[in-house]
């Protein structure tokens, strides 16, 4: 295994893959040998190249920020020597490859397959057979979290098992924050991985479910039912009758060969490290295309941190309708920010810089790779769901709960979630952690799904993104990953108003 990594013939930076001590020599393609002038951790840059202040720092070809001192060859490159080049609202040219673009849209949809999936009545399909308990507010989280508990003793047939999403949201909101909350609840109650749903509310919330059904519009009434607690004279009982039943029907669902082109999957990365951009979302970008490829639907979020590769994005827009929706995505977030007084590029995290990442460029680089290289077909609001096979965008922020969720809302039925820290956690549906590294993949063996860290080791993309696809379509028709095992199961709705 090579100890460094020039990602790109114009970095003046490489990756340490492993820890170098100071004093010792890496030899470049090029035959120059370089020494190293200090420890460098494992994932972090060393210079290639004397820099002077204010030279750009170049990785993945692209300049990440600007030196804040000079740095000298076999320097370490990080947050104490470099600074971000971002700034402000910008504005942006639409600078497509035309060709390239109707090339790729021409193979959208080539390749054949199937999964084994759970056809619903409005053609959508499942990958999960879930009964899922809906709170309108979350002062019925408990009631649902009870019920949850006592109706999976009832769990029969293909019912996978009885899920209670909570949340904290649902009254004392105001404008667009309310209205976000209702269309997230309804996008979920909605949503095909669930065999079926009890929509629990308490009866004096600001979005009760008199308000909230016209949101979620016609339901069959066999697997979709309501309560409302504080109409019922035992709000257990009568909410556990009412899972029986949906049990019942839902039991009875059987998976059935599905093609390949309706799968839809969410693109999640959390806790990068600097290993993320070379290993495991690039391969997850692969996967994007193969998705694609196959007449599939990707769906990447993360606004900020599409930030400092935004361009590059936009200039695979489709059209110059869909560059402009994306345009109006990244400056209408940073306008977010703006107006809340904060400021636009408070980004990476500690985590993020400790695994060695140092500016939002370099974050935003290795980020976006999960999108792989096919055209962006269409740019979604937050709690908008999709419609558009191919290449989504959505706006949503980075916080991983956050994100995942607003995945979910959007209609993907499994989120591909890279890491290189490690994280528990789950969203709504099922949520495949993918490692950056080996190290953390072995240390946290009941969190990792799959271990894009081998590319570290020889194993070359092409090897791995057959076995994540395989590993893909398998999950899809029923097998469990981690975080199910563990039965977890999360949901975090982006709250940006007023709380009364």
């Amino acid at each position: 295994m090579s100890r460094f990594l020039q990602i790109h013939p114009e970095d003046n930076v490489v990756v340490c893959l492993e820890t170098l001590k100071e004093g010792e020599k890496i030899t470049l393609s090029d035959g120059r040998e370089i020494v190293s002038k200090e420890e460098i951790p494992a994932g972090h840059k060393m210079a290639i190249r004397d820099l002077s202040t204010n030279d750009n720092v170049v990785k993945y070809g692209y300049a990440i920020g600007h030196a804040t001192e000079d740095i000298s060859i076999g320097r370490w490159v990080h947050t104490h020597d470099i600074k971000t080049n971002l700034e402000g609202i910008l504005e942006y040219k639409y600078e497509p490859d035309n060709d390239d673009i109707a090339r790729k849209i021409s193979a959208m949809g080539s390749k054949k397959g199937t999964f084994k999936g759970f056809v619903r009545s409005n053609g959508k399909v499942g990958i999960r057979n879930e009964v899922w308990i809906i709170p309108t507010v979350g002062c019925v989280n408990n009631i649902a979290t009870a019920l949850a508990k006592e109706a999976n003793k009832y769990v029969k047939g293909s019912v996978d098992e009885v899920v209670a999403f909570t949340h904290n949201y649902g009254c004392s909101q105001t404008g667009d924050d309310q209205e976000h909350t209702r269309t997230i609840l309804a996008d979920l109650i909605n949503h095909p991985n669930a065999g079926g749903v009890l929509v629990l509310g308490l009866g004096c919330e600001n979005s009760n479910i008199d308000v909230l059904k016209p949101y979620i519009g016609d339901v069959d009434e066999s697997r979709v039912k309501f309560l409302v607690s504080q109409k019922s004279d035992d709000e257990m009982e009568d909410g556990l009758n009412l899972l029986k039943e949906i049990i019942d029907v839902a039991s009875a669902d059987e998976r059935e060969n599905v093609d390949c082109s309706k799968l839809v999957i969410g693109l999640k990365c959390g806790g990068s490290d600097g290993f993320s951009g070379i290993t495991a979302n690039p391969l997850v970008g692969r996967i994007s295309d193969r998705i694609v490829e196959y007449g599939g639907t990707s769906i990447l979020t993360e606004v900020p941190e599409m930030f400092g590769a935004e361009t590059i994005l936009m200039n695979r827009c489709k059209d110059e309708a869909t560059f402009n929706d994306t345009v109006n995505m990244i400056n209408g977030f940073k306008e977010y920010f703006t107006k809340q007084g904060e400021p636009i590029y408070e980004n990476p995290s500690p985590g993020n810089k400790a695994g060695g990442i140092t500016t939002l460029e370099d974050k935003s680089l290795g980020c976006t790779q999960k999108s792989g290289d096919y055209p962006v077909m269409n740019v979604l609001e937050y709690g908008e769901r999709t419609d558009t096979c191919g290449l989504n965008l959505l706006c949503a922020p980075g916080n991983d709960l956050c994100a995942a969720t607003a995945l979910a809302s959007a209609g993907a039925q499994i989120v591909l979630f890279t890491t290189g820290r490690g994280t528990p956690f789950a969203c709504p549906v099922p949520t495949m952690k993918i490692a950056s590294n080996n190290t953390i993949a072995d240390k946290k063996s009941n969190w990792i799904d799959f271990r894009a860290g081998q590319i570290l080791e020889g194993k070359t993309f092409d090897e791995l993104t057959d076995e994540l696809f395989d590993k893909i379509l398998r999950t899809a028709s029923g097998e469990k990953l981690k975080s199910e095992e563990a039965g977890f199961h999360d949901m975090a709705i982006w709250k940006r108003g007023v709380t009364l």
